[in-house]
């Protein structure tokens, strides 16, 4: 699963990265928030959390173009966890900030967007919380620490992802908050190392991949299917972080920092197993 990520990269950089066309991220778009984003959406965002808006590359045509229009790689700011066209109610996003892989193509609240509206969600690299075997919290639980997941070449990170538009039946056409478009981020079997963090992990797809993937006029299902099986183990590396990570209020490149030896307790090493910290 993936429930947290770090954003942490301006637009201008994404642009460049992803060979974005045409920068969106200024245009303003309804958000699921009771309280202003902090930090506002298109800015670095070392904590990405569900329900904020965060920048996604999709391809289609231009907002008032032809149908005939060719599409267009943009980036653009998405709410995170897809709300299905058919929903009664934004909040059935919470539950859908993740798409599984293997049977997303087949489920009724993805299918869809699986077929056509396939995007991209770039990232830095992602949290991941793990279960001790050894050592438990103030509750008798396995104590959980939070790991930091990047590429180990440094490149950014792009996860496969769906997006979807709702429109908010209670307002009136031509309201600028009539339409919310939304995304899943889609995870996968997680690989050998990766698992001793967790059993699941963002699919993350190579440069050479993206343009299949976002083509919107690619819906042959085996294509599709064969992207959402890709798996090549041994592209990240993953260290234990400080337990700020899980408060969404804090933010900053700290929460990326190695965590100091003297806070590991129960921790296993994802590369070799051993288990650190008494």
């Amino acid at each position: 699963m993936c429930g947290r990520y770090a954003a942490s990269a301006r637009p201008d950089e994404l642009v460049e990265a992803f060979d974005v066309e045409v920068d969106a991220t200024g245009e303003p778009g309804r958000s699921v928030l009771a309280r202003p984003q902090d930090p506002p959406p298109g800015t670095p965002d070392w904590n990405m959390a569900p329900s904020k808006q965060a920048p996604v590359v999709l391809s289609r045509p231009l907002r008032g173009a032809p149908d005939d229009a060719p599409a267009v790689r943009q980036l653009r700011l998405l709410t995170w966890g897809l709300v299905p066209s058919w929903a009664k109610d934004a909040k059935v996003g919470l539950r859908m900030i993740n798409a599984r892989a293997e049977t997303v193509l087949d489920q009724g609240a993805f299918a869809k967007a699986a077929a056509t509206r396939r995007c991209l969600v770039p990232a830095a690299g992602w949290y991941e919380w793990q279960a001790s075997p050894t050592a438990t919290d103030a509750k008798g639980k396995p104590r959980k620490q939070p790991f930091f997941v990047r590429r180990a070449d440094g490149g950014p990170v792009a996860f496969a992802g769906l997006y979807e538009f709702w429109r908010d039946r209670s307002l009136p056409d031509g309201d600028p908050n009539a339409w919310l478009t939304t995304f899943t981020i889609v995870t996968t079997d997680a690989e050998q190392g990766l698992d001793r963090i967790h059993d699941r992990q963002p699919l993350v797809l190579e440069p050479e991949q993206w343009a299949q993937w976002l083509d919107p006029d690619e819906q042959d299902p085996d294509v599709v299917r064969r992207l959402l099986s890709f798996s090549e183990p041994g592209r990240f590396t993953a260290y234990p972080v400080g337990r700020a990570v899980g408060a969404t209020g804090n933010n900053g490149p700290g929460l990326v920092e190695p965590a100091p030896a003297e806070e590991l307790a129960g921790v296993v090493d994802p590369t070799t197993g051993e288990v650190l910290g008494a």
